[in-house]
């Protein structure tokens, strides 16, 4: 079910693009609109890891880092993502006080993680573990590639809307130019929404079979809403568009989080997974993740 909502939502998105260029320039805005957003697609699916982090300042942790945190950070997100019978991602750090994390690629085999160094500073290390899981459980369910089209043809859409101002008054006039700029980017922003939220509860209970402890992904959560909100992330602020990429919204620090907000409120994810908790509590839980009690350190 949650694939085929998906696919009618992406399909939506698709159409309210050729729709509005069918009402700038007629068929022929439509068929142009049509190739455009495929071509976009396309370049979305081979590039999409590379828009992503390159957008967000994130860079690759690599095997020779001297840090013995962010050294035992990327063995255990080799050992989750083992659990989840994935390939080992790659791993970025991105340099902000703001907790969060994301992950972005075209499948499971060209994947890549990324935190923040805000989340590595304020969880525990099962806590950590739990994010991870959420993000490794977006791979797997392939929510990546999907995400990172939802971001760029609703992206489109409101550059188009505002495209249709200028060159679409002859066919709409100047109150229909309006109307498109204003609300064509608002059904764009709400089908990003629904897409974004169902997977995100998705996430969380996938997240939580493979961390083996749905409470570490709760308190996370709570941990990352309060951080998010006392803290501001530059580069999310910078590309809006990708905010819903994160596991929790990024822009919250400057006061932004709404009724439109791409992400489902965090004490409704936190409830689910505490539900979850009552039947399976550190099941399946490695020795050594067991053992990773405190902080970081």
């Amino acid at each position: 079910m949650g694939t085929a909502k998906t696919f009618i939502l992406l399909a939506m998105l698709t159409a309210l693009f050729m729709g509005i260029g069918y009402l700038v320039a007629g068929t022929t805005g439509m068929a142009i609109a049509f190739v455009v957003a495929a071509a976009m697609n396309l370049f979305s699916y081979w590039n999409a890891d590379k828009i992503v982090l390159r957008m967000q300042g994130a860079k690759e942790l690599t095997p020779d880092n001297k840090s013995p945190m962010l050294r035992t950070f990327a063995k255990d997100v080799a050992s989750l993502a083992e659990r989840a019978g994935l390939p080992a991602p790659r791993i970025y750090i991105i340099e902000t006080p703001q907790p969060n994390a994301f992950a972005t690629g075209r499948s499971p085999s060209h994947a890549a993680v990324a935190a923040t160094t805000g989340l590595l500073g304020m969880l525990t290390r099962e806590e950590v573990a739990g994010v991870m899981a959420h993000e490794l459980a977006h791979v797997r369910n392939r929510d990546t590639l999907t995400m990172t089209v939802t971001a760029t043809i609703a992206g489109a859409i409101g550059m188009l809307a505002n495209f249709a101002l200028f060159f679409g008054r002859e066919r709409t006039g100047l109150i229909g130019s309006l109307a498109i700029m204003i609300i064509a980017p608002l059904a764009a922003g709400l089908v990003q929404m629904a897409i974004s939220r169902s997977r995100e509860y998705e996430a969380d209970a996938k997240g939580a079979e493979i961390c083996g402890n749905p409470l570490w992904l709760a308190s996370a959560l709570e941990k990352i809403e309060r951080g998010a909100r006392a803290s501001v992330n530059v580069q999310a602020e910078r590309n809006p568009a990708m905010a819903h990429m994160y596991i929790s919204n990024p822009l919250s620090g400057r006061g932004t989080d709404n009724l439109f907000s791409t992400h489902p409120s965090t004490a409704s994810r936190v409830a689910a997974l505490r539900r979850m908790a009552g039947d399976q509590i550190n099941a399946d839980v490695s020795p050594e993740m067991r053992r990773a009690a405190g902080p970081w350190g």
